[in-house]
């Protein structure tokens, strides 16, 4: 008989300094602490909930594209500030960040990650090893990176572009943490050198983007790299106490496909869960933001 994992749908529990307020028609009305945003959101192919003048007498800035990935963020007063903070708290820990507008259409933050922000904390939480050792791979801005300090374990953050891994450092120092290992490198790169020297973790977390480069122009294209990635991370877990997640946004990717490279990497996986996250609307609609595979001794 096929080996099956459940399919899950998760949306975050614990937020309170985010709301998804309503989506449609290629948008997304959200509330960022006190600000409320709209953003371009490809997913969101259906009837906004909410009146247009609704959305025109909420919202506080609002991104316009100027091509298919840059633009400008428009402002109804022109005093709001172009970054401010916001907190997340789980029954496990408390993180901050710092918010900015970028012209990328991103503020610094995926809201929908806390789903596996509180995994991860609980998983630490509950190990026996005093201060496992946690890898955020693809780590961005750190939320997880953040996460993973905050519940104990000895940290380390590999990212590729400089500027979000000094961003990921304000977020450190604003959370009251500190000793997280900084590492700017090409991701796969680095885990190659880890395997080399006989490194182990208890915690990988992976997020990879459908597209992206090192910092030495190294190319990385989803399909084409993350089975090779996953053959060589599960080989990084210790053996006794461990988690892996793994991430993606990319719209050709599936929770099936999810599993699939999970259980080829990684044939004696125990605990698999699979799905996808979405953030719930408080005007009713749900917006799908990607699919995750997890799994935990």
């Amino acid at each position: 008989m096929a080996k099956t994992s459940s399919i899950q749908l998760l949306t975050p529990q614990y937020w309170k300094d985010y709301e998804l307020i309503d989506s449609g028609y290629f948008e997304k009305l959200e509330r960022f602490g006190d600000l409320v945003l709209i953003r371009p959101e490809p997913q969101a192919v259906w009837s906004k909930a909410l009146p247009e003048s609704e959305w025109n007498k909420r919202h506080h800035i609002r991104f316009k594209g100027r091509s298919a990935t840059t633009g400008d963020w428009l402002k109804k007063n022109p005093k709001t500030a172009d970054r401010w903070h916001i907190t997340y708290k789980n029954p496990e820990v408390e993180i901050k960040f710092r918010l900015g507008l970028t012209s990328f259409k991103h503020v610094g933050i995926f809201p929908e990650q806390a789903v596996n922000w509180d995994y991860i904390s609980s998983t630490i939480k509950s190990f026996r090893t005093p201060q496992p050792k946690v890898l955020n791979l693809f780590a961005y801005t750190g939320g997880a990176s953040l996460i993973a300090k905050a519940a104990g374990a000895d940290t380390t953050h590999v990212d590729s572009i400089k500027q979000v891994v000094t961003w990921a450092n304000e977020n450190q120092e604003l959370s009251g943490l500190n000793n997280i290992r900084w590492v700017v490198e090409d991701a796969l790169k680095f885990v190659k050198r880890e395997l080399k020297r006989g490194n182990t973790y208890h915690g990988i977390i992976l997020d990879p983007p459908a597209y992206g480069h090192g910092p030495k122009g190294e190319k990385w294209k989803l399909e084409d790299h993350i089975s090779e990635m996953m053959q060589d991370v599960v080989q990084l877990l210790d053996p006794k106490e461990h988690f892996l997640i793994l991430n993606t946004y990319s719209l050709g990717f599936s929770s099936v496909i999810v599993e699939n490279l999970i259980r080829s990497a990684f044939p004696a996986v125990r605990n698999l869960e699979t799905g996808e996250l979405y953030l719930q609307a408080t005007s009713g609609n749900k917006l799908p933001l990607g699919v995750f595979g997890k799994f935990r001794t």
